[in-house]
């Protein structure tokens, strides 16, 4: 296993742009976010010939990855606390909601009106 040269690896490449690199809430499983199929090929690429870590991607089954922030600490708290398993943080320590599906998305926007979803990371610049 070659840890460090993986973690220097994924840091560089999250910061150029190619993807966004997030930690499961609690945990320390990484997941990569990327749009499309050939991200995933370009970094497992890079990773192996400029860092010399081989990795295998596993797909999961999230939709979208959305920030959230919410007025209101306590409600962010119980959120985050029930919903743990689609929970992450970003690279930055923010939280981030992954989301199964448009559906899931909607419903957890409509039934939580005090969490806000946001799109992009730029909420926190």
């Amino acid at each position: 296993m070659k840890t460090k040269q993986l973690e220097k690896g994924l840091l560089q490449l999250t910061d150029e742009g190619v993807a966004q690199l997030f930690t499961q809430y609690g945990g320390n499983k990484k997941i990569i976010g990327c749009v499309g199929e050939l991200q995933f090929e370009v970094i497992q690429y890079r990773l192996l010939h400029e860092y010399g870590a081989s990795v295998q991607f596993n797909a999961l089954p999230f939709y979208k990855a959305c920030w959230i922030t919410s007025e209101d600490p306590k409600k962010l708290e119980d959120f985050t606390r029930f919903k743990h398993t689609n929970i992450a943080d970003d690279k930055d320590g923010y939280l981030v909601y992954l989301a199964q599906s448009e559906w899931f998305l909607n419903t957890e926007r409509t039934n939580n009106p005090a969490i806000e979803f946001h799109f992009t990371s730029e909420i926190h610049k």
